[in-house]
């Protein structure tokens, strides 16, 4: 696991009106602060990638379909500099996925529909000076790529 990233897996709560998730709670490990709540979309097969962030760190949750979301770690003194993670997130893995500061990321929907995911940020989202570094998702600078493993095949 690369260091300082944290997963709480979710608990589904259904009942004869419908169904409850919690994501995120004041009192969970992984909660450090509360900067806004956002959510995206992705279409099938796109990838949303790469980037990372100084100052902020991400939850990340997928409500509706499922994403593959990769971390790559690129920070100085890391204990874990160089590590790549997967998670495979949606709702057939319901997941909170916390990212600290330096950790590259990003996300492809691997679902046959468009994912639904909702990130809450420790920070405000600052339009003059944006906390986001970015790099493309077939960067070279990242040991990852966005296709299906070997041996398995899409259908």
């Amino acid at each position: 696991m690369i260091d300082g990233v944290l997963t709480k897996q979710l608990r589904v709560i259904p009942d004869e009106r419908g169904r409850l998730m919690e994501i995120l709670r004041c009192d969970d490990e992984c909660y450090n602060r509360f900067g806004q709540v956002y959510m995206t979309t992705n279409y099938p097969g796109v990838v949303k990638a790469w980037h990372f962030h100084k100052i902020q760190t991400d939850n990340v949750c997928c409500l509706s379909g499922m994403i593959k979301v990769a971390l790559y770690d690129a920070r100085e003194g890391s204990p874990t500099r160089g590590e790549i993670a997967e998670f495979f997130i949606g709702e057939h893995n319901p997941m909170l996925v916390t990212i600290p500061p330096g950790v590259y990321h990003g996300w492809k929907c691997i679902s046959g529909h468009e994912s639904i995911v909702v990130s809450v940020p420790t920070e405000a989202y600052n339009y003059q000076e944006p906390d986001e570094y970015r790099l493309p998702p077939d960067t070279s600078e990242i040991p990852y790529e966005w296709v299906l493993k070997p041996g398995i095949r899409h259908g």
